[in-house]
């Protein structure tokens, strides 16, 4: 990102051809390895390789307000990858955002391991396949 990317702006959600990304960024998202900070998370245990993803404190108390058990996702440890995140794309707008709620709370309810293998499993074929942003 650029210095400064949401000085004007105010935060917002990241989106295709996103003009706050540098070069160099573009770069590091197509090959992943923006993800290996959340990994030093995982291993403090602050994160978990599977749950819903975190959002940015901003966004929790604007969601929350507009969509109905938004909150019960932070009763769970966020997620590098999560059920949202393989079964819908990247949020571009709150039905979005609506629609991978109702995901990170059938997660919530219906997690084992098993699932969380299958999540896995999917993560790793999305980065394989390029899928996403």
């Amino acid at each position: 990102m650029q210095h400064d990317a949401e000085k004007m702006t105010g935060p917002v959600w990241s989106q295709k051809g996103d003009p706050r990304i540098t070069r160099v960024g573009n770069i590091i998202r197509k090959l992943r390895i923006d993800e290996i900070p959340q990994m030093i998370n995982v291993l403090k245990g602050e994160m978990s390789l599977v749950g819903p993803r975190p959002e940015r404190p901003f966004f929790v108390e604007k969601l929350s307000e507009q969509i109905p058990y938004y909150k019960r996702r932070l009763k769970v440890r966020p997620g590098i990858t999560g059920w949202a995140q393989v079964k819908h794309k990247y949020d571009e707008t709150i039905d979005d955002v609506k629609l991978k709620v109702q995901y990170d709370l059938f997660y919530i309810e219906n997690m084992s391991l098993r699932m969380d293998f299958k999540i896995l499993l999917s993560t790793v074929s999305h980065m394989l396949l390029g899928k996403g942003h």
